[in-house]
């Protein structure tokens, strides 16, 4: 059989079909010149959770940090823009922006608020489209009517915090939500044509390597957009540091790559992979002690996957 090569720019053999790359070959169809870079903006909009403000819980789920998994995320475009300038210079490529809402809970406050919100980010110069991060259990019908509105008018996803499939384990994590919410959820979007992603976490505590692949497999049966498969990170001010403070979610890089390849394996090839890896601030990143490495642990991934001459999908029927 031979291998699915999903990239081949700048002399890239991606056997694995990342969102960067779809976004480029995306864009360029609707005439962005070559090379195309589509950036994404994490933005602050000021949002709280159901189990951080008393409603569902409180102190939020067991492994987000304080800022609700926002570390470096802005309070406009315009200022992430400026803060991304030098990363991306602009007289290298052909940049355009996602504006992506996503510390706490994107959807959780009135469709008028965010509406004012998510039209500001999209006024702002080269902002082509909207990502929403958010709770499955967060999504009122007037909240599903707005991103109905907008996903009409510019490209849109909507991200949906998962993390597994198990609700032993997510009790155990304080999410505050089940897979039941999970599953309602995709079926209301997808209904209305809004591409999801679907974030899992990889290492939760109790978790065995199967259970973490079934919630692959889970996922990988609705008719998803993307997924964000994040190696779990204790960080400083999260709940995780405080219940569990000796806990190491992974022993080695290589015991990650090769349960993400795993997972790799049983994705379809036309699901698009958003992360592949963990992104916690050195500063407050506690174990794994390595996962601060992100571009060695993805050259990693791709150079095992050449190795081992796989791809995602490759197990699927």
């Amino acid at each position: 059989m031979e291998p699915i090569i999903y990239d081949t720019s700048d002399g890239q053999q991606l056997r694995i079909n990342m969102i960067s790359s779809w976004l480029k070959r995306h864009y360029e169809e609707l005439g962005l010149t070559s090379p195309a870079k589509i950036v994404k903006l994490s933005l602050d909009g000021g949002f709280t959770c159901p189990n951080r403000d008393g409603s569902k819980g409180t102190g939020g789920c067991l492994f987000c940090s304080e800022s609700g998994s926002g570390d470096m995320a802005s309070k406009t475009a315009a200022e992430q823009i400026a803060l991304l300038s030098g990363k991306w210079p602009a007289d290298k490529y052909d940049l355009k922006y996602i504006a992506y809402f996503q510390n706490h809970t994107n959807t959780y406050a009135p469709a008028d608020e965010l509406r004012v919100k998510f039209e500001a980010a999209l006024k702002t110069a080269d902002v082509v489209g909207l990502a929403v991060a958010t709770r499955p259990d967060c999504i009122s019908e007037e909240v599903l009517d707005l991103l109905t509105e907008l996903n009409a008018k510019t490209f849109l996803w909507v991200e949906l915090g998962l993390q597994t499939i198990h609700d032993e384990t997510a009790r155990a994590m304080n999410l505050c939500h089940d897979l039941a919410d999970y599953d309602d959820a995709v079926r209301r979007l997808t209904g209305r044509g809004i591409r999801v992603v679907t974030h899992l976490i990889l290492g939760l505590p109790g978790e065995t390597r199967e259970m973490m692949l079934a919630s692959v497999r889970h996922a990988c049966r609705q008719r998803i957009f993307g997924l964000k498969l994040h190696m779990l990170n204790v960080v400083r001010g999260s709940g995780l540091e405080h219940a569990m403070p000796d806990y190491v979610p992974f022993d080695s890089m290589e015991e990650y790559i090769d349960l993400l390849i795993s997972a790799l394996e049983i994705i379809p090839p036309e699901i698009t992979l958003h992360r592949i890896s963990g992104d916690a601030p050195r500063s407050t990143l506690i174990a794994p002690a390595w996962s601060y490495k992100k571009r060695t642990i993805l050259n990693s991934i791709h150079k095992e996957m050449r190795l081992r001459n796989t791809w995602q999908g490759r197990l699927c029927t």
